[in-house]
């Protein structure tokens, strides 16, 4: 497994982070892997060398953060990995897609939700006894809070640096002039900038190629995108007809993907990724990973609910493409509208 660092900081990172999303309750989402069936998939990633696993406190609310302490405990050495996790949304099985929650689309209730003082606070303190762990290594925002002064955030992500909770902060999908607002409130002030940028970013999904990617390589911000099969969409599996003849309980069940990809350029962009993916004889997954790789991403971050889907990521690492290889793939690609920021 090769290596390498998160953005300008001394944190060394696999070319790979394994998503945990998949590990936790199904009773949160019905794709969801037990702790007994995500353990060997867990156990396999580590000795692939992979050593970044990425979390968050609203996936199977909390169960995940639980398990994700729960095998690196077991698997690793606590100063040789690095364990990223999130914040923003409320923690709660009824809160398996966001803000809104399952059937009436009740409200969280105040202060259980956002990037306030406050909220900050609690949430880091809450991970951190979940994970089992003293301290975490990447500390993300999962969204942008329009409610809250980015003052406040900044400041707050800042002090839970400087107490040792978190030794890295990072942010997820936002417009650039918002995260270039952030990184410049942390400079005038001296607090701690972000680290790295979870973009939504795929061969299916390519519009943070026009400011976030730019921006960020501009500052030295580690890029780790989240999706980087597009929810599977980018594994040749998917129809039109997913929703009630999909061919997996994720294709079935999954309300997201629909929105986000599922256009006729979309399915061309598979077929694409299919035809040099059977050329080169590797999955379409391993070419889709080995795309990302070469476009300057420090890490996508993958998921896996079955062996074999691991082996085919730590394939892409060695998988090279050449230009006219690149190009191929992104050849036909239509504009999207901006997707993924809430």
């Amino acid at each position: 497994m090769q290596t390498t660092r998160l953005g300008r900081t001394g944190l060394v990172v696999s070319r790979l982070c394994l998503g945990m999303m998949s590990y936790g309750l199904p009773a949160w989402r019905p794709w969801v892997l037990d702790e007994a069936a995500s353990r060997p998939i867990v156990k396999h990633a580590v000795e692939c060398g992979i050593n970044f696993f990425d979390t968050a406190d609203m996936y199977s609310a909390g169960e995940s953060e639980v398990l994700t302490g729960r095998f690196l405990r077991e698997f690793c050495r606590r100063d040789e990995i690095v364990v990223a996790t999130k914040l923003f949304h409320p923690v709660g099985l009824e809160f398996s897609s966001g803000m809104a929650a399952k059937g009436g689309g009740r409200r969280p209730p105040p202060n259980t939700h956002g990037l306030s003082r406050k909220r900050i606070f609690h949430a880091v303190d809450a991970s951190l006894e979940r994970l089992g762990m003293d301290y975490i290594d990447l500390y993300q925002i999962h969204r942008w809070d329009p409610a809250t002064p980015i003052e406040e955030t900044m400041e707050a992500l800042h002090d839970v640096v400087k107490a040792g909770k978190v030794r890295h902060i990072g942010a997820s999908s936002m417009w650039a002039w918002q995260f270039a607002k952030a990184q410049e409130v942390a400079r005038a002030n001296r607090w701690t900038p972000f680290a790295s940028m979870q973009n939504h970013y795929n061969l299916a999904y390519r519009e943070e190629e026009r400011e976030m990617i730019p921006l960020c390589r501009d500052q030295g911000v580690a890029l780790i995108p989240w999706s980087p099969l597009a929810r599977g969409f980018l594994a040749g599996n998917r129809r039109a007809d997913d929703a009630t003849a999909g061919a997996t309980t994720r294709a079935r069940s999954d309300e997201i993907a629909p929105k986000l990809y599922y256009r006729a350029s979309d399915f061309a962009t598979v077929e694409r990724l299919g035809t040099l993916a059977k050329a080169k004889g590797v999955s379409n997954a391993t070419l889709a990973y080995a795309w990302l790789l070469h476009k300057g991403v420090t890490a996508p971050i993958f998921g896996a609910t079955k062996l074999p889907q691991i082996d085919q990521a730590v394939a892409a690492v060695e998988l090279t493409l050449s230009a006219e290889e690149v190009a191929q793939l992104e050849a036909g690609y239509e504009p999207h509208p901006v997707l993924g920021h809430s």
